[in-house]
């Protein structure tokens, strides 16, 4: 019989554990209540960097077991060495649910797991509960962010993808007497199609990771060329923030989609979001309506922007931009 909770405890390449696990681990408490309070654990891949730290931080998030995958060759993440020791490990303890970071990683390794294990999966969620029957129901936009949908999977383990910054953290610790694991594997077995050669940085200019930032400053169509962008830059410099796109930004190749806000972006919550040029779609505002406060500058009075916005700005951005920047450097 399918029992417990496993979740995808997510690592970047410094071996530093992702947010987006500590808040997957938070609302896996609040649905372990709803399913006879069950075990709640995780899947972390290593190679060691940072080990000790990670369980530290793990055994403080309410986990009651997390398996390890340690060894040098995952290093850098294979899909085919990450898919198939989770299916293998999900195969041997029947979890009921299993949850991923809805990730550019996650986004990846999850429809390979479900597909491996024949069962669904909802993807890039902004809510989980368990309804009455004791399922795991899964919301998330749909029909262009219009309305939302929330879905129900027929199959075990129950499968979904969750948006970063979507869900919050615990406030405080969730102590736990957390055991740790290690899982056995063959990497040799392992048929991989890819060979890791270099990893070259994202050149696009952010100073403060976008999803971590407290100050974002995003540009919409409106920003119209490269130069419009160069002054977000340089706006956000001088801010300590970073800078954000929205898709028809990206489209027009103004800006790289790893800063792309929305539906089909990322989501983020910052402090202060200040808006330019963009026109305020709900397929980004979906990725940025949590914000503290939004600012917005747009010279379209009637823009959409202005309906979830703490303080509106009609005007042009190439006036008021260039106003603000030579303010601040007083």
């Amino acid at each position: 019989m399918a029992k417990g909770i496993l979740i995808y405890a997510q690592t970047d390449r410094n071996g530093i554990l992702q947010n987006v696990v500590l808040e997957l681990a938070k609302t896996a408490q609040d649905l372990s209540q709803k399913l006879d309070n069950c075990e709640i654990n995780a899947i972390l891949f290593t190679d060691g960097t940072n080990l000790e730290e990670n369980k530290n931080i793990l055994s403080k998030n309410g986990f009651n077991k997390v398996y390890i995958a340690n060894s040098p060759e995952l290093r850098q993440y294979s899909t085919e060495y990450y898919s198939k020791i989770t299916v293998d490990l999900i195969k041997n303890i029947n979890p009921e649910i299993f949850l991923i970071g809805a990730t550019t990683q996650g986004r990846e390794l999850a429809p390979v797991v479900a597909t491996t294990l024949n069962t669904g999966l909802t993807a890039d969620c902004t809510k989980l509960d368990i309804n009455e029957k004791g399922q795991l129901a899964s919301t998330r936009p749909t029909f262009g962010g219009n309305l939302m949908a929330t879905i129900l999977c027929k199959n075990y383990p129950q499968m979904a993808t969750v948006r970063p910054k979507v869900l919050k953290k615990s406030e405080t610790e969730i102590i736990k007497n957390t055991q740790f694991e290690q899982i056995s594997f063959d990497v040799s077995s392992i048929d991989s199609k890819i060979e890791f050669i270099e990893f070259i940085p994202n050149k696009q200019i952010l100073d403060v990771r976008i999803d971590e930032a407290e100050i974002i400053v995003a540009g919409g169509k409106g920003m119209k060329n490269k130069e419009g962008f160069e002054l977000l830059e340089e706006l956000a410099k001088l801010l300590g923030g970073s800078v954000g796109a929205s898709r028809g930004a990206v489209d027009m190749k103004l800006a790289d989609s790893s800063i792309q806000i929305g539906q089909t972006g990322k989501t983020v919550v910052p402090k202060i979001y200040i808006a330019c040029g963009i026109s305020g779609a709900i397929q980004h505002t979906v990725g940025m309506s949590g914000s503290d406060k939004i600012i917005a500058i747009n010279k379209d009075k009637n823009a959409p922007i202005f309906k979830v916005a703490d303080v509106g700005i009609v005007g042009d951005v190439f006036e008021i931009l260039p106003g603000l920047i030579n303010k601040l450097k007083g």
